[in-house]
């Protein structure tokens, strides 16, 4: 596989703000989408054996958090001993975004990468666990919000992305029961609980 993202920048304001302008045509389907877009990483890492186990949340307020077992997301370390995490929520995604031959996604979409979830979400956390280490961020819009935050170490690998979408930018609902019909043909590559706090 070639490069996925470009490492020479962690934000690319002019490629969030494109998002924004064509929020209907990159997430047809609103909310439902973009938690197909978060859900599509694991299930390549689950199809290359480093995730076993997916877990989806509805949560009361309206977001949605991502969980994964996987390998986190990749990290290097520059020169000064300084960790940066691969720029994919503010960045795009090489392989897919703007694609006419990107997979479709199961509603039917193709898929446009995981800077789309971040640059439509009101606010996006995005928390890294790899054997070396941990990190969280926020993301607001896209942008990244403070410093990144080193989590303490141990613990198991895997990937947390919860984010709140931004009802002025998406629309439509997203329902358990229809998350749980993906679940099911995904579920030769990978286990998906679907949690749903809304009731």
């Amino acid at each position: 596989m070639g490069a996925t993202h470009d490492w020479s920048a962690s934000v690319d304001a002019a490629h969030l703000d494109e998002i924004r302008r064509n929020a209907a045509a990159l997430a047809p389907g609103g909310v439902m989408h973009l938690v197909l877009e978060v859900l599509a990483y694991p299930v390549d890492e689950a199809r290359e054996g480093a995730t076993t186990r997916v877990r989806i949340v509805l949560h009361a307020d309206g977001s949605v958090s991502v969980s994964d077992d996987g390998r986190g997301t990749e990290t290097r370390v520059d020169g000064d001993g300084v960790a940066r995490v691969k720029p994919v929520m503010a960045t795009k995604d090489l392989r897919f975004y703007g694609r006419p031959d990107a997979p479709v996604l199961p509603d039917g979409h193709r898929r446009c990468g995981i800077s789309v979830v971040a640059a439509l979400s009101e606010w996006l956390v995005h928390t890294n666990r790899r054997i070396e280490g941990g990190w969280r961020r926020r993301f607001e819009h896209g942008l990244p919000i403070g410093e990144l935050e080193a989590l303490a170490p141990g613990g198991a690998s895997g990937t947390v992305v919860h984010f709140g979408p931004d009802a002025a930018l998406v629309d439509g609902s997203v329902t358990a029961d229809v998350l749980r019909e993906v679940a099911r043909a995904y579920a030769a590559v990978v286990s998906v609980d679907v949690v749903d706090e809304r009731a």
